[in-house]
């Protein structure tokens, strides 16, 4: 895997890998995307019809596809017209065919049904997003603890998976996992991690650091210090069985 300003290359094995143009209005493919694609690869044994929800450059939803995963075309959605824009042209660079539609989480997708649904939707906390490096010129509007878009993609994934499909949703600590994971369970029978990865605080947000610790002391998010190391983690979810 590498990437570069202009574009982004991910390897599902070695004689397969997708290639995509960055725009720098869209949100950039980070360690949280890979460890997506990585644990849903791993994770789906049956190819069926897959929905990337907050798609942005489209290198999650479009992984799966070449990974063998989808059974039909890409269904991709976005808030961000430019993330649309770029998702076509990435899907026909990749010869994948895709329907990618513009909107709010699942404004876009009304009747329609997905045996996996993929939440590729912002999940950190706003301010924490003013002052990394991964929202320089794109938005996060996830609220203060970082929970408001990722709940609304769980609150509504009933409605929109086939028997028996499956949701996938990314967990940061630099959100409240706790109330998160609580949400998760009240609306699904079945909530499993099936993935975990620890990061290292990039150096530039550590002047920062007395914003970080007011939003733990609020218990709006969480980190570890070690070895002079400020540590954060992805933990990847699937949710099934809704109540």
């Amino acid at each position: 895997m590498m990437a570069n300003r202009e574009t982004y290359t991910y390897s599902i094995d070695e004689n397969n890998h997708i290639m995509v143009d960055l725009d720098s209005k869209v949100f950039k493919p980070t360690g949280t995307s890979e460890a997506l694609i990585e644990s849903i690869l791993k994770y789906i044994t049956k190819p069926g019809k897959i929905l990337d929800l907050g798609c942005g450059s489209g290198v999650v939803g479009l992984a799966l596809n070449k990974g063998g995963k989808a059974t039909t075309r890409l269904y991709a959605s976005d808030v961000s017209n430019d993330a649309v824009v770029l998702l076509k042209k990435n899907a026909l660079k990749n010869n994948i065919e895709c329907e990618v539609r513009e909107g709010s989480i699942y404004e876009p997708w009304s009747g329609e049904k997905f045996d996996y649904i993929v939440d590729d939707i912002s999940g950190i906390s706003q301010e924490i997003a003013t002052i990394s490096p991964w929202f320089k010129k794109t938005s996060c509007e996830a609220g203060v603890d970082g929970t408001s878009l990722v709940s609304e993609a769980i609150t509504g994934a009933p409605l929109h998976l086939s028997q028996g499909g499956i949701f996938f949703f990314p967990v940061l600590s630099l959100s409240n996992v706790k109330k998160i994971i609580t949400h998760a369970h009240s609306v699904f029978n079945n909530v499993e991690k099936i993935h975990s990865q620890t990061w290292t605080l990039p150096d530039d947000m550590k002047k920062h650091m007395h914003i970080l610790e007011e939003l733990k002391k609020k218990e709006y998010i969480s980190y570890e210090e070690k070895f002079g190391l400020i540590l954060w983690s992805t933990e990847i979810f699937v949710a099934y069985n809704p109540k």
